[in-house]
């Protein structure tokens, strides 16, 4: 058995890592060199020039100027530049050389590790090639083209010249290192993307927006994706790395996407960020504290460990940089309620009991006030055509997928059309966008009422930032067709035939349809002040009727897991004939405050039951406490290259003295992140800090703070600017 082979299989190890390599030799000489023949004499390459500054051809016509990085950075598919001095002028009768590029340890021409590239007249469609476009003494311009399908990633490039005796290679040479990248302007690749003010947006943009709260009351915070920072090309490589994915694979964005899912997640693979739902952050940094994803990035390639602690804005917001910096185009979406459907039914199951109370028992399925996820676009040749464009990539650890916590890429055309047999967890995500909310009663024997269905509850809204600027665009019906129309129907019907299931028939149980109609409305909630619920009865009929209600407060995480239950009250209702009554409900800031959570989130269940007709009335609502926010103010001139004094305040607006109290503050191209701790504010005191930042990027650029402490999360504010070009 020779030496080279693995378990009688292959002749190479994987090949499945970026960072690692080998030298190729600088001489392959066929046979002994005949006495005499100096090897120097043959053409050989004294320099080489790849022109990588950043506002050189190769980076500005490339789309990839703005990462920080020295290295030559080119998008695939697309020609760029290069020029190689020699010992002496080129001969094209005597003279053969070709370039070489490698990838990895183990490389190889079959797998698209090892990539030679010869000398032609003309390029070829979707080929590797250089064609010398300049002659000059005794150098030489080349401009070289990509295949629209290669590798992503970090090459070594090497010339070798052809001799009678041999090859003779230019050595190792990190200066000539060059990276290749996804090319979202190019028609041959599979990301595509036709549109340059959405390839501006989805590629290019550094900042982001990302919308929470709740779908009557969203809220918005900005994200530094940081995607050109020094560093985070690197850091993005590592992953796929850490995640030991095959070299070759590196070239499908699905298969990037697929790995990209799982690792930015810790668990199962000590992926790039620790999930905490528990609100106990006391081992690292409280999700809502953190301002974009460079720190994370960083921090999780230096140590090689998980980055504590992270929610689905937090995972999402490190996955679009992922993308982004590959050159993947990618947006982040927030889908209001989101469903989490432990058995994908389709059906979220509320039980009550008899007296109309939510059975915690029993109720196991969550509904997510908001939820964040993200889509990448990419051709999907591994689906019937039609199926590519938008695709569903969620690195939130929910649910077990092929034995990994991921989710996608799925289709939003499939998710849409009910197609939940298309690969990859499509059932998943329909079942996020369009479950029903179903009321059960639990009987005293033990027996199930359906008491109503609500079909307009779970993905009320879906949003993602507007192209070219910070506002919302819903996206809604990318996802799911208007609730009643043909379409909606057709799409359910054959989400159920490909096997997502329903078990509860509830064709002909009317949404909320009796004779008395319930809402009720959660008057603006300010943090540490006292608000009322409103409970309004409508009869639409000539009789009189009486109720016995019910309204259950409780501390929920966004995820819709209740913590605990601050408020119940029962009260007794009469409603006269064609007529309406209100019934108020004051809820005092001392029952929620002690118990509050990261998101400041509050969950009222009301439910009536008829006492004529012995119907059950069942109504569900999140609020969200509005917070105080950070005020940022700037003075100085606000000039690339000129100093200009940040100043951040903050007034404590509640009863009690605040303890460590942290502040990140962040600037993309303005200042590098940073943050501080104070170790205590008293009520009403405000605190200021002012910080000196020389911005080195112009145009639209944001200031972001974060503040955090053990009372008080998800403070934010933030402050546009102008940064203008030095004269």
């Amino acid at each position: 058995m020779s030496q080279g082979t693995f378990s009688g299989r292959r002749a190479l190890p994987p090949n499945n890592s970026n960072g690692e390599e080998n030298e190729l030799p600088t001489v392959e000489i066929s046979g002994l060199l005949p006495r005499g023949v100096q090897l120097q004499e043959f053409l050989n390459v004294t320099d080489v020039h790849l022109f990588k500054d950043s506002w050189d051809t190769n980076k500005v016509e490339h789309h990839t100027d703005r990462y920080y990085n020295e290295k030559l950075i080119v998008r695939r598919g697309q020609s760029f530049y290069i020029q190689i001095d020699f010992n002496r002028p080129y001969d094209p009768q005597r003279d053969i050389f070709r370039l070489e590029y490698v990838i990895g340890r183990y490389p190889q021409e079959t797998k698209g590790t090892f990539i030679p590239v010869p000398i032609v007249s003309e390029f070829q469609s979707g080929k590797w090639g250089a064609k010398i476009i300049m002659k000059e003494n005794r150098s030489l311009r080349l401009s070289v083209q990509s295949s629209p399908e290669c590798i992503v990633g970090k090459f070594r490039m090497y010339i070798a010249v052809w001799t009678p005796y041999g090859i003779i290679r230019t050595k190792r040479n990190p200066e000539t290192d060059t990276y290749i990248l996804f090319n979202p302007w190019c028609e041959e690749d599979a990301v595509y993307l036709d549109n340059e003010k959405e390839r501006e947006e989805y590629v290019l943009n550094d900042l982001g927006v990302i919308f929470h709260g709740n779908f009557d009351d969203v809220k918005t915070r900005s994200w530094n994706y940081g995607q050109f920072e020094d560093g985070i090309l690197d850091a993005c490589l590592y992953i796929m790395d850490k995640a030991q994915m095959d070299l070759s694979g590196r070239k499908n964005p699905v298969k990037v996407s697929r790995v990209a899912s799982a690792m930015i997640n810790a668990k199962d693979d000590q992926g790039v960020i620790v999930g905490s739902w528990d609100n106990i952050y006391a081992y690292g940094v409280a999700p809502s504290a953190w301002t974009g994803s460079v720190d994370i990035l960083l921090e999780y390639q230096s140590s090689g460990n998980p980055v504590q602690y992270g929610q689905c804005w937090v995972f999402a917001g490190v996955l679009n940089t992922f993308f982004r910096c590959l050159g993947i185009p990618a947006r982040i979406v927030t889908n209001f309620f989101s469903a989490h459907d432990n058995n994908a039914n389709l059906q979220m199951d509320i039980f009550l009991d008899e007296d109309g109370k939510i059975n915690p028992k029993l109720t196991k399925d969550s509904v997510w006030n908001y939820h964040c996820w993200n889509e990448a676009w990419m051709t999907r040749p591994d689906l019937p055509v039609g199926f590519g464009g938008w695709q569903v990539v969620d690195s939130t650890p929910q649910e077990n997928s092929d034995g990994m916590y991921r989710c996608g890429p799925a289709s939003v055309q499939a998710i849409k059309h009910g197609h939940v047999c298309f690969q990859f967890d499509t059932p998943f995500v329909f079942a996020e966008v369009n479950s029903d909310l179903i009321y059960i009663t639990v009987k005293k024997d033990t027996t199930h009422l359906v008491e109503a269905v609500d079909k307009t509850h779970i993905g009320k809204l879906v949003l993602t930032k507007e192209i070219g600027g910070d506002g919302k665009q819903d996206i809604t019906e990318n996802y799911k067709f208007p609730e009643g129309k043909e379409e909606e129907r057709l799409a359910l019907e054959t989400a159920l035939m490909y096997g997502a299931k329903k078990p509860l028939d509830t064709e002909g149980i009317h949404q909320f349809r009796a004779d008395i109609d319930m809402d009720f409305q959660v008057e603006k909630a300010v943090l540490g002040k006292d608000f009322k619920v409103i409970i309004t009865f409508r009869n639409s009929t000539n009789r009189r009727y009486t109720a016995t209600a019910y309204l259950s407060g409780n501390i929920v995480f966004y995820t819709g897991v209740a913590k605990s239950e601050f408020k119940n009250q029962t009260f007794d209702v009469k409603v006269e004939p064609y007529s309406f009554t209100n019934e108020e409900v004051q809820i005092k800031a001392g029952e929620y405050m002690g118990q509050l959570l990261e998101q400041a989130s509050l969950h009222f269940f009301v439910s009536a039951r008829i006492n004529e007709t012995s119907k059950v009335l069942a109504m569900q609502k999140s609020t969200a406490l509005h917070i105080p926010t950070v005020n940022l103010k700037v003075r100085g001139q606000k000039v690339v290259g000129s100093d200009m004094v940040v100043t951040v305040e903050f007034t404590n607006p509640l009863n009690e003295t605040l303890y460590n109290i942290w502040i990140h503050l962040d600037g993309p191209g303005v200042m590098k992140p940073i943050r501080k701790m104070f170790r205590e504010l008293p009520p009403n005191s405000t605190l200021t800090w002012e910080e000196v930042c020389r911005p080195w990027v112009p145009g639209p650029r944001k200031l972001m703070a974060t503040l955090n402490c053990d009372a008080l999360r998800h403070v934010y504010g933030e402050l546009d600017l102008e940064i203008q070009r030095r004269r």
